[in-house]
């Protein structure tokens, strides 16, 4: 079995976040793709980098508006007089219904749905071609392979249709999944991370030709707090093809 990866997902190199009011060192760090690849090589993978597959399959699960976000925040965050070396929302909307914003502060209170995303010099490159990863592996299902290991580091399930969260910026698994559909009737996602795949679960939340399935501690005190609950069950054509299994 192959192991995708790319030298350019290391260059995110977040320095802190903050959780529970306190500004904390980020455990999401590029030594963890290292050990990881690491150990998928000492088993006998083979590792294979990811070919340029470009934004179009991004694009199919994330909006137009996010991605430029995603390319341009940092550059347009460094102008501002006495910003934080990284990229950190201060202001969140109520709800999405509502007026989009204009300012780069603005912007990334839109586009974050916590404070555990921050965005570097080197984000957009880094998740631009973990995507990649993700993408290389589906293909390599769609050309036969039986299976396939993408090592697509940032990691992908909180991101949203339209934000980041939780050290995730595009899903990796979404981006997969459509991928896929594009050979088969059916597509599943599993996701046995201890939290809740909010992401994952926002952009299939409607749709019934791609069924999620999250195993994860109980939300009720745990993150995401607001999302992962074992009533939510897909909504519109989506109804029945989503499920929360909450643990305590």
């Amino acid at each position: 079995m192959k192991v995708i990866y790319a030298d350019s997902q290391a260059k995110h190199d977040p320095q802190s976040f903050f959780a529970s009011g306190a500004s904390l060192p980020n455990p999401e760090v590029p030594e963890r793709a290292k050990h990881l690849l690491g150990a998928a090589l000492e088993t006998g993978l083979e590792r294979e980098s990811p070919d340029d597959y470009g934004l179009e399959p991004i694009a199919a699960v994330h909006s137009d508006r996010y991605l430029q976000y995603l390319q341009n925040i940092y550059r347009r965050w460094s102008r501002i007089e006495g910003g934080s070396p990284e990229v950190i929302p201060g202001i969140h909307p109520d709800r999405r219904d509502g007026a989009y914003p204009a300012s780069a502060v603005g912007h990334a209170g839109w586009h974050h749905a916590d404070t555990a995303a921050p965005i570097g010099e080197h984000t957009w490159e880094s998740v631009y071609w973990s995507a990649q990863s993700a993408i290389h592996a589906a293909t390599s299902i769609l050309d036969g392979d039986a299976a396939c290991y993408a090592l697509a580091r940032p990691p992908g399930h909180h991101a949203a249709h339209e934000f980041a969260a939780g050290f995730c910026y595009l899903n990796n698994s979404a981006i997969a999944a459509q991928i896929l559909r594009t050979r088969f009737a059916r597509v599943a996602v599993l996701d046995v991370d201890v939290h809740h795949g909010n992401g994952t679960q926002d952009i299939f939340y409607c749709r019934d030709d791609v069924l999620t399935v999250s195993i994860h501690a109980d939300p009720v005190r745990f993150y995401p707090f607001f999302w992962g609950h074992a009533t939510e069950t897909g909504k519109g054509n989506g109804e029945g093809f989503n499920y929360n299994m909450p643990l305590a």
